[in-house]
Protein backbone atom coordinates (compact mmCIF):
# COMPACT_ATOMS: atom_id res chain seq x y z
CA UNK A 1 0.00 0.00 0.00
CA UNK A 2 1.17 3.34 -0.84
CA UNK A 3 1.66 6.10 1.91
CA UNK A 4 2.14 8.78 -0.50
CA UNK A 5 1.72 10.08 -4.25
CA UNK A 6 4.66 10.58 -7.24
CA UNK A 7 4.38 12.27 -10.12
CA UNK A 8 5.25 9.21 -12.18
CA UNK A 9 2.14 7.44 -11.03
CA UNK A 10 -0.15 10.58 -11.97
CA UNK A 11 1.15 10.46 -15.19
CA UNK A 12 1.06 6.35 -15.93
CA UNK A 13 -2.96 6.42 -13.89
CA UNK A 14 -3.76 9.78 -15.94
CA UNK A 15 -2.49 7.96 -19.33
CA UNK A 16 -5.15 4.81 -18.22
CA UNK A 17 -7.43 7.30 -17.15
CA UNK A 18 -7.64 9.15 -20.59
CA UNK A 19 -7.17 6.44 -22.65
CA UNK A 20 -10.49 4.66 -20.92
CA UNK A 21 -12.46 7.95 -21.22
CA UNK A 22 -11.96 8.38 -24.87
CA UNK A 23 -12.86 5.03 -25.66
CA UNK A 24 -16.29 5.75 -26.46
CA UNK A 25 -14.89 7.71 -29.86
CA UNK A 26 -13.02 4.61 -30.81
CA UNK A 27 -15.87 1.93 -30.46
CA UNK A 28 -18.26 4.61 -31.99
CA UNK A 29 -16.12 4.60 -35.18
CA UNK A 30 -16.68 1.06 -35.24
CA UNK A 31 -20.45 1.10 -34.84
CA UNK A 32 -21.09 -0.69 -38.53
CA UNK A 33 -19.21 -3.39 -37.41
CA UNK A 34 -20.78 -6.36 -35.32
CA UNK A 35 -20.31 -6.05 -31.50
CA UNK A 36 -19.28 -9.47 -31.13
CA UNK A 37 -16.61 -9.09 -33.90
CA UNK A 38 -15.16 -6.11 -32.15
CA UNK A 39 -14.60 -8.00 -29.21
CA UNK A 40 -13.51 -10.81 -30.89
CA UNK A 41 -10.76 -8.68 -32.97
CA UNK A 42 -10.16 -7.19 -29.43
CA UNK A 43 -9.35 -10.23 -27.82
CA UNK A 44 -7.12 -11.95 -31.02
CA UNK A 45 -4.76 -8.19 -31.22
CA UNK A 46 -4.41 -8.00 -27.76
CA UNK A 47 -2.55 -10.96 -27.21
CA UNK A 48 0.40 -9.74 -29.42
CA UNK A 49 0.01 -6.43 -27.38
CA UNK A 50 0.25 -8.25 -24.04
CA UNK A 51 3.19 -10.91 -24.66
CA UNK A 52 5.44 -7.96 -26.11
CA UNK A 53 5.23 -6.49 -23.17
CA UNK A 54 5.60 -8.99 -21.21
CA UNK A 55 8.55 -9.68 -22.66
CA UNK A 56 10.44 -6.36 -22.15
CA UNK A 57 9.18 -6.24 -18.79
CA UNK A 58 10.73 -9.83 -18.38
CA UNK A 59 7.54 -11.25 -16.97
CA UNK A 60 7.22 -14.35 -18.87
CA UNK A 61 8.15 -16.81 -16.75
CA UNK A 62 5.74 -15.93 -14.40
CA UNK A 63 2.67 -16.54 -16.97
CA UNK A 64 4.48 -19.94 -17.84
CA UNK A 65 4.16 -20.88 -14.26
CA UNK A 66 0.25 -19.66 -14.28
CA UNK A 67 -0.87 -21.89 -17.10
CA UNK A 68 0.87 -24.96 -15.49
CA UNK A 69 -0.92 -24.34 -11.78
CA UNK A 70 -4.42 -25.61 -12.49
CA UNK A 71 -5.96 -23.66 -9.64
CA UNK A 72 -4.54 -20.03 -11.16
CA UNK A 73 -5.57 -21.04 -14.48
CA UNK A 74 -9.21 -22.17 -13.31
CA UNK A 75 -9.03 -18.86 -11.48
CA UNK A 76 -8.33 -16.77 -14.60
CA UNK A 77 -10.83 -18.69 -16.92
CA UNK A 78 -13.17 -16.99 -14.53
CA UNK A 79 -12.32 -13.51 -14.75
CA UNK A 80 -11.28 -14.02 -18.03
CA UNK A 81 -15.24 -14.89 -18.70
CA UNK A 82 -16.22 -11.56 -16.99
CA UNK A 83 -13.82 -9.13 -18.40
CA UNK A 84 -15.32 -10.72 -21.71
CA UNK A 85 -18.91 -9.96 -20.79
CA UNK A 86 -17.89 -6.23 -19.55
CA UNK A 87 -15.94 -5.41 -22.93
CA UNK A 88 -19.47 -6.90 -24.80
CA UNK A 89 -21.63 -4.79 -22.95
CA UNK A 90 -19.31 -1.92 -22.72
CA UNK A 91 -19.11 -1.90 -27.18
CA UNK A 92 -22.48 -2.77 -27.62
CA UNK A 93 -23.85 0.16 -25.25
CA UNK A 94 -21.63 2.61 -27.51
CA UNK A 95 -22.49 1.51 -30.63
CA UNK A 96 -25.86 1.45 -29.86
CA UNK A 97 -26.26 5.23 -28.87
CA UNK A 98 -26.30 3.99 -24.97
CA UNK A 99 -23.14 5.93 -23.54
CA UNK A 100 -24.78 7.37 -20.57
CA UNK A 101 -25.82 4.07 -19.71
CA UNK A 102 -22.23 2.66 -19.83
CA UNK A 103 -21.07 5.99 -17.33
CA UNK A 104 -24.26 5.13 -15.44
CA UNK A 105 -22.60 1.83 -14.61
CA UNK A 106 -19.04 2.87 -13.87
CA UNK A 107 -20.28 5.30 -11.62
CA UNK A 108 -21.70 2.80 -9.69
CA UNK A 109 -19.59 0.13 -9.37
CA UNK A 110 -16.92 1.36 -6.67
CA UNK A 111 -20.01 1.58 -4.81
CA UNK A 112 -21.48 -1.59 -5.95
CA UNK A 113 -17.59 -2.69 -4.77
CA UNK A 114 -17.94 -1.64 -1.48
CA UNK A 115 -21.44 -3.21 -1.23
CA UNK A 116 -19.63 -6.79 -2.27
CA UNK A 117 -17.34 -6.28 0.54
CA UNK A 118 -19.60 -6.09 3.40
CA UNK A 119 -21.59 -8.95 2.05
CA UNK A 120 -19.42 -11.66 1.03
CA UNK A 121 -16.02 -10.07 2.94
CA UNK A 122 -18.07 -9.21 6.24
CA UNK A 123 -16.58 -5.80 5.80
CA UNK A 124 -18.11 -3.41 8.39
CA UNK A 125 -19.57 -0.16 6.44
CA UNK A 126 -19.61 3.74 7.91
CA UNK A 127 -23.15 5.40 7.41
CA UNK A 128 -21.68 7.66 4.54
CA UNK A 129 -21.09 4.13 2.62
CA UNK A 130 -24.68 2.19 3.53
CA UNK A 131 -25.92 5.92 2.29
CA UNK A 132 -24.15 5.46 -1.18
CA UNK A 133 -25.43 2.11 -1.69
CA UNK A 134 -28.69 3.10 -0.41
CA UNK A 135 -28.69 5.97 -3.05
CA UNK A 136 -27.14 3.87 -5.92
CA UNK A 137 -29.77 1.43 -5.52
CA UNK A 138 -32.54 4.00 -5.56
CA UNK A 139 -31.53 5.22 -8.80
CA UNK A 140 -31.92 1.86 -10.11
CA UNK A 141 -35.45 1.91 -9.15
CA UNK A 142 -35.97 5.25 -10.31
CA UNK A 143 -34.73 4.14 -13.77
CA UNK A 144 -36.33 0.59 -13.65
CA UNK A 145 -39.98 2.24 -12.84
CA UNK A 146 -39.54 4.77 -15.76
CA UNK A 147 -38.51 2.51 -18.34
CA UNK A 148 -40.83 -0.63 -17.38
CA UNK A 149 -37.56 -2.63 -17.30
CA UNK A 150 -34.08 -3.00 -15.82
CA UNK A 151 -31.38 -1.11 -17.18
CA UNK A 152 -29.64 -4.31 -17.96
CA UNK A 153 -26.96 -2.47 -19.50
CA UNK A 154 -25.66 -0.76 -16.78
CA UNK A 155 -26.43 -3.62 -14.41
CA UNK A 156 -24.35 -5.40 -16.67
CA UNK A 157 -21.36 -3.27 -16.26
CA UNK A 158 -21.49 -3.32 -13.03
CA UNK A 159 -21.52 -6.85 -12.08
CA UNK A 160 -19.48 -7.46 -14.64
CA UNK A 161 -16.83 -5.22 -13.04
CA UNK A 162 -17.61 -5.77 -9.87
CA UNK A 163 -17.20 -9.31 -10.11
CA UNK A 164 -13.92 -8.98 -12.17
CA UNK A 165 -12.34 -6.86 -9.95
CA UNK A 166 -13.42 -9.06 -6.57
CA UNK A 167 -12.10 -12.33 -8.31
CA UNK A 168 -9.00 -10.85 -9.07
CA UNK A 169 -7.85 -10.05 -6.05
CA UNK A 170 -7.75 -13.85 -5.26
CA UNK A 171 -5.61 -13.91 -8.50
CA UNK A 172 -1.98 -14.48 -7.42
CA UNK A 173 -0.43 -13.00 -10.50
CA UNK A 174 0.83 -9.77 -11.57
CA UNK A 175 -1.91 -7.58 -13.38
CA UNK A 176 0.49 -7.41 -16.87
CA UNK A 177 0.38 -11.16 -16.49
CA UNK A 178 -3.03 -11.89 -16.06
CA UNK A 179 -4.09 -9.74 -18.44
CA UNK A 180 -2.25 -11.94 -20.82
CA UNK A 181 -3.28 -14.88 -19.50
CA UNK A 182 -7.00 -13.77 -19.72
CA UNK A 183 -6.00 -12.39 -23.61
CA UNK A 184 -4.90 -16.34 -23.95
CA UNK A 185 -8.00 -17.91 -22.38
CA UNK A 186 -10.24 -16.15 -24.57
CA UNK A 187 -8.36 -16.12 -27.90
CA UNK A 188 -9.46 -20.04 -28.84
CA UNK A 189 -13.07 -18.73 -28.65
CA UNK A 190 -12.09 -15.56 -30.48
CA UNK A 191 -10.79 -17.86 -33.56
CA UNK A 192 -13.39 -19.94 -33.50
CA UNK A 193 -16.05 -17.49 -33.93
CA UNK A 194 -13.76 -15.80 -36.78
CA UNK A 195 -13.49 -19.14 -38.53
CA UNK A 196 -17.54 -19.71 -38.08
CA UNK A 197 -18.64 -16.08 -39.23
CA UNK A 198 -15.78 -16.90 -42.25
CA UNK A 199 -17.71 -19.65 -42.95
CA UNK A 200 -20.85 -18.19 -43.00
CA UNK A 201 -19.78 -15.50 -44.70
CA UNK A 202 -21.06 -12.80 -41.91
CA UNK A 203 -17.52 -11.52 -41.44
CA UNK A 204 -17.25 -7.91 -41.72
CA UNK A 205 -13.11 -7.81 -41.77
CA UNK A 206 -13.47 -9.70 -45.20
CA UNK A 207 -14.47 -6.12 -46.54
CA UNK A 208 -13.05 -4.14 -44.31
CA UNK A 209 -10.87 -1.08 -45.87
CA UNK A 210 -7.96 -0.03 -44.54
CA UNK A 211 -9.29 2.51 -41.85
CA UNK A 212 -11.53 0.31 -40.42
CA UNK A 213 -8.34 -2.44 -40.31
CA UNK A 214 -6.55 -0.19 -38.05
CA UNK A 215 -9.13 0.15 -35.83
CA UNK A 216 -9.66 -3.49 -35.42
CA UNK A 217 -6.45 -4.44 -35.08
CA UNK A 218 -5.98 -1.05 -32.84
CA UNK A 219 -8.44 -2.62 -30.31
CA UNK A 220 -5.13 -4.59 -28.84
CA UNK A 221 -3.79 -1.57 -28.62
CA UNK A 222 -6.36 0.45 -27.04
CA UNK A 223 -7.40 -2.71 -24.54
CA UNK A 224 -3.76 -3.54 -23.34
CA UNK A 225 -2.05 -0.12 -22.98
CA UNK A 226 -4.72 1.46 -20.39
CA UNK A 227 -4.56 -1.90 -18.32
CA UNK A 228 -0.88 -1.55 -17.77
CA UNK A 229 -0.20 1.62 -17.39
CA UNK A 230 -3.07 1.55 -14.82
CA UNK A 231 -0.89 -0.84 -13.17
CA UNK A 232 2.02 0.99 -13.05
CA UNK A 233 0.42 4.20 -11.85
CA UNK A 234 -1.52 2.40 -8.74
CA UNK A 235 1.91 1.20 -7.82
CA UNK A 236 3.00 4.97 -7.17
CA UNK A 237 -0.84 6.39 -6.10
CA UNK A 238 -2.23 6.48 -2.50
CA UNK A 239 -5.51 3.37 -2.81
CA UNK A 240 -7.64 6.84 -2.11
CA UNK A 241 -5.98 8.70 -4.86
CA UNK A 242 -6.77 5.93 -7.56
CA UNK A 243 -10.56 5.48 -5.67
CA UNK A 244 -11.34 9.18 -6.23
CA UNK A 245 -9.58 9.68 -9.82
CA UNK A 246 -11.13 6.61 -11.10
CA UNK A 247 -14.52 8.36 -11.17
CA UNK A 248 -12.65 10.77 -14.17
CA UNK A 249 -13.64 8.06 -16.64
CA UNK A 250 -17.24 7.67 -16.28
CA UNK A 251 -17.37 11.66 -15.83
CA UNK A 252 -15.77 11.85 -19.45
CA UNK A 253 -17.68 9.10 -21.02
CA UNK A 254 -21.00 11.45 -19.49
CA UNK A 255 -19.63 14.36 -21.24
CA UNK A 256 -19.27 12.61 -24.29
CA UNK A 257 -22.89 10.89 -24.70
CA UNK A 258 -24.49 14.26 -23.60
CA UNK A 259 -22.53 16.79 -25.50
CA UNK A 260 -20.84 15.20 -28.74
CA UNK A 261 -23.09 12.13 -29.08
CA UNK A 262 -26.42 14.22 -28.27
CA UNK A 263 -27.83 11.56 -26.42
CA UNK A 264 -30.90 12.63 -24.18
CA UNK A 265 -30.87 13.71 -21.02
CA UNK A 266 -34.06 13.64 -19.84
CA UNK A 267 -36.99 11.85 -17.75
CA UNK A 268 -35.87 9.36 -15.14
CA UNK A 269 -32.28 10.52 -15.81
CA UNK A 270 -32.23 13.49 -14.88
CA UNK A 271 -33.44 11.85 -11.58
CA UNK A 272 -31.21 8.99 -11.50
CA UNK A 273 -27.82 10.91 -12.19
CA UNK A 274 -27.90 13.65 -9.59
CA UNK A 275 -28.48 10.33 -6.86
CA UNK A 276 -25.90 8.58 -8.00
CA UNK A 277 -23.67 11.85 -7.67
CA UNK A 278 -24.72 12.19 -4.55
CA UNK A 279 -23.82 8.88 -3.88
CA UNK A 280 -20.47 9.49 -5.34
CA UNK A 281 -20.16 13.02 -3.09
CA UNK A 282 -20.53 10.34 -0.14
CA UNK A 283 -18.27 7.83 -1.12
CA UNK A 284 -15.37 10.26 -1.73
CA UNK A 285 -16.05 11.70 1.79
CA UNK A 286 -15.58 8.57 3.43
CA UNK A 287 -12.03 7.88 1.29
CA UNK A 288 -11.14 11.60 2.64
CA UNK A 289 -12.01 10.74 6.26
CA UNK A 290 -10.18 7.01 6.30
CA UNK A 291 -7.01 8.59 4.60
CA UNK A 292 -6.86 11.72 7.14
CA UNK A 293 -7.22 8.24 9.36
CA UNK A 294 -4.27 6.89 7.72
CA UNK A 295 -6.11 4.45 6.47
CA UNK A 296 -6.12 4.56 3.33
Amino acid sequence: MNNDDSLRGFAFAGAAFAIWGMLPFYFKALDHVPTVEVIAHRVIWAVPFALVALILLGRTDDLRTAIRTPRMLGMALVTAALISINWGTYVWLIQSGQAMDAALGYYINPIFNVFLGATLLGEKLSARQWGAVGLAMAAVVVLTVDAGALPIGTLLIVFSWGSYAYFKRALPIGPNQGFALEALILLPFALVYMAWAQLQGTTFSAQAGALDWALLVGCGLVTAAPLMLYANGAKALRLSTIAIAGYSIPTMIFLISVFIFREPFDGARVIAFPMIWAAMALYILEILRKRRAGLQ
